[in-house]
Protein backbone atom coordinates (compact mmCIF):
# COMPACT_ATOMS: atom_id res chain seq x y z
CA UNK A 1 0.00 0.00 0.00
CA UNK A 2 2.86 2.38 0.71
CA UNK A 3 4.21 1.94 -2.81
CA UNK A 4 0.74 2.48 -4.33
CA UNK A 5 0.31 5.65 -2.25
CA UNK A 6 3.70 6.87 -3.41
CA UNK A 7 2.88 6.14 -7.07
CA UNK A 8 -0.43 8.00 -6.88
CA UNK A 9 0.77 10.92 -4.78
CA UNK A 10 -1.65 10.05 -1.99
CA UNK A 11 -1.44 8.50 1.47
CA UNK A 12 -2.27 4.96 2.57
CA UNK A 13 -5.22 6.41 4.49
CA UNK A 14 -6.58 8.00 1.32
CA UNK A 15 -6.35 4.68 -0.52
CA UNK A 16 -8.11 2.94 2.38
CA UNK A 17 -10.89 5.54 2.24
CA UNK A 18 -11.38 4.83 -1.47
CA UNK A 19 -11.72 1.16 -0.59
CA UNK A 20 -14.23 1.95 2.16
CA UNK A 21 -16.27 3.99 -0.35
CA UNK A 22 -16.27 1.02 -2.73
CA UNK A 23 -14.43 2.84 -5.52
CA UNK A 24 -11.50 0.44 -5.58
CA UNK A 25 -11.18 -3.04 -4.13
CA UNK A 26 -7.60 -4.22 -4.28
CA UNK A 27 -6.75 -7.89 -4.36
CA UNK A 28 -4.84 -9.32 -1.42
CA UNK A 29 -1.55 -11.17 -1.58
CA UNK A 30 -1.03 -14.38 0.39
CA UNK A 31 0.56 -12.22 3.07
CA UNK A 32 -2.50 -9.96 3.22
CA UNK A 33 -0.95 -7.00 1.41
CA UNK A 34 -3.19 -4.94 -0.86
CA UNK A 35 -2.42 -5.33 -4.56
CA UNK A 36 -3.68 -2.52 -6.81
CA UNK A 37 -4.15 -2.81 -10.56
CA UNK A 38 -3.06 -0.05 -12.92
CA UNK A 39 -6.72 0.79 -13.45
CA UNK A 40 -7.25 1.15 -9.70
CA UNK A 41 -4.20 3.39 -9.44
CA UNK A 42 -5.61 5.60 -12.22
CA UNK A 43 -8.89 5.84 -10.30
CA UNK A 44 -6.99 6.80 -7.14
CA UNK A 45 -5.16 9.53 -9.05
CA UNK A 46 -8.47 10.82 -10.49
CA UNK A 47 -9.93 10.91 -6.96
CA UNK A 48 -6.87 12.75 -5.70
CA UNK A 49 -7.24 15.32 -8.50
CA UNK A 50 -10.90 15.91 -7.60
CA UNK A 51 -10.09 16.24 -3.91
CA UNK A 52 -7.23 18.63 -4.72
CA UNK A 53 -9.78 20.76 -6.59
CA UNK A 54 -11.90 21.00 -3.43
CA UNK A 55 -14.31 18.10 -3.90
CA UNK A 56 -15.11 16.10 -0.77
CA UNK A 57 -13.79 12.51 -0.82
CA UNK A 58 -17.26 10.94 -0.75
CA UNK A 59 -18.42 13.22 -3.59
CA UNK A 60 -15.24 12.48 -5.59
CA UNK A 61 -15.91 8.77 -5.19
CA UNK A 62 -19.48 9.19 -6.42
CA UNK A 63 -18.29 11.21 -9.42
CA UNK A 64 -15.79 8.51 -10.34
CA UNK A 65 -18.42 5.77 -10.03
CA UNK A 66 -20.81 7.74 -12.24
CA UNK A 67 -18.07 8.42 -14.79
CA UNK A 68 -17.30 4.70 -14.94
CA UNK A 69 -20.99 3.84 -15.35
CA UNK A 70 -21.34 6.39 -18.14
CA UNK A 71 -18.24 5.07 -19.92
CA UNK A 72 -19.58 1.52 -19.70
CA UNK A 73 -23.03 2.56 -20.96
CA UNK A 74 -21.46 4.39 -23.91
CA UNK A 75 -19.33 1.34 -24.71
CA UNK A 76 -22.36 -0.97 -24.62
CA UNK A 77 -24.38 1.48 -26.71
CA UNK A 78 -21.65 1.56 -29.35
CA UNK A 79 -21.45 -2.24 -29.41
CA UNK A 80 -25.20 -2.49 -29.88
CA UNK A 81 -25.10 0.06 -32.67
CA UNK A 82 -22.38 -1.87 -34.46
CA UNK A 83 -24.19 -5.19 -34.05
CA UNK A 84 -27.25 -4.00 -35.97
CA UNK A 85 -26.06 -3.25 -39.50
CA UNK A 86 -28.61 -1.71 -41.80
CA UNK A 87 -30.45 0.03 -38.98
CA UNK A 88 -30.85 3.73 -39.64
CA UNK A 89 -29.88 6.14 -36.91
CA UNK A 90 -31.68 9.40 -36.23
CA UNK A 91 -28.86 11.32 -37.96
CA UNK A 92 -29.16 9.22 -41.14
CA UNK A 93 -32.68 10.44 -41.92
Amino acid sequence: MGRAAEMTGTTPGFLRSLGEQGVITPLRSDGGHRRYSRYQLRIAMRARDLVDQGTAVDAACRIIILEDQLEEALRINEQLRRSQPGEETATDN
